[in-house]
């Protein structure tokens, strides 16, 4: 379940009163989603500062220790984990002492082996917290001792150039009085088109920032970092693409709950622009068929998750959720 980022806060807030909170929590969002904040908010919280410290007041305190992707490599090192399982040995100030990895998908995989041990015996009056918006990338026992918090896609935001295609097609779609199945594939070639073309820019980026790692290091550092780094971004690609690819599933499942909020009287909408054709839709079908057409895209959310044939799993669910 995703929380807001208040909601989150208020749950460890009681954790932390109750003498509940765990040793390692691991904050994921997509960008936007609040989740840095809500770690530096829980670090100020645990060591006195109150509920509403902002990140400069948090790392003023001694016992709240910071580490990072560095600026050149972009990688969290073997080194920066040993020093802060040596920062959190040290007695505290009188909280807890606090180790915040940001973007801890950057964790090299001897840092992250390294943090593993960290992870399986805390330090006493300790506190773990990692943030990540690609926690796909992460080793599976890490993630495995860590209590997992997602916040919830900030609501609201500007659409990109790809949802706002998604959204039209679906308009387009539903300005036939009766799709047929031609009409429901059509939905299907955009829909794994716009699959294409993000996971194609992606693919661009992330072999620029790898050409440049390359260029820098190529002279100081041997073959095996480079292939390292290779399989590294690999991975991310593929997180990025997955992650979106998920994006582009809640954008429909947005779309399917404005119809909703049209059939219960709601004013609350998550995509206003389009406010007259989910009207529309919702005058077509009764709440029991969107149900239907949402628990499809939920189910075809599901399959991604559990590594079926893509475009299979999309033409299965496209049929039930877009079909006549």
């Amino acid at each position: 379940m995703a929380f807001l980022p208040e909601t989150a806060f208020e749950f460890l807030r009681r954790a932390h009163q109750g003498g509940r909170l765990a040793h390692a929590y691991l904050i994921t969002g997509v960008a936007g989603s609040g989740k840095r904040d809500l770690a530096f908010r829980l670090a100020g919280y645990v060591n006195g500062l109150g509920e509403g410290c902002d990140s400069r007041q948090v790392l003023k305190l001694p016992d709240v220790h910071l580490v990072e992707p560095e600026s050149k490599s972009r990688v969290i090192r073997v080194e920066q984990m040993r020093e802060l399982e040596r920062a959190l040995q040290m007695r505290s100030s009188g909280g807890l002492k606090v180790g915040l990895i940001l973007d801890a998908d950057r964790l090299n995989p001897a840092a992250a082996n390294s943090f593993l041990k960290t992870l399986e015996e805390p330090p006493s009056h300790s506190l773990l917290v990692l943030v990540t918006a690609h926690p796909e990338m992460l080793l599976d026992t890490i993630i495995s001792r860590c209590i997992q918090v997602q916040l919830k896609a900030p609501s609201h935001r500007a659409l990109t150039p790809e949802q706002g295609r998604l959204l039209d097609a679906v308009k387009a779609h539903f300005r036939v009085e009766k799709p047929a199945l031609v009409d429901v594939f059509n939905l299907v070639r955009e829909f794994t088109q716009l699959l294409n073309e993000v996971k194609n820019a992606v693919q661009e980026e992330e072999d620029q920032e790898l050409k440049k790692e390359e260029a820098l290091y190529k002279q100081t550092t041997d073959g095996k970092w480079l292939e390292e780094r290779e399989d590294h971004y690999k991975a991310l690609i593929e997180a990025r693409y997955l992650q979106l690819r998920l994006g582009f599933v809640d954008t429909l499942l947005q779309w399917w709950g404005d119809v909703l909020r049209h059939q219960h009287g709601s004013t609350h909408l998550d995509f206003p622009d389009y406010a007259p054709d989910t009207a529309a839709v919702a005058q077509r079908f009764s709440t029991a068929d969107v149900l239907r057409r949402v628990a499809a895209l939920e189910a075809l959310r599901e399959n991604f998750g559990r590594n079926v044939q893509e475009q299979l799993a999309i033409e299965v669910a496209f049929m039930t959720a877009f079909g006549q």
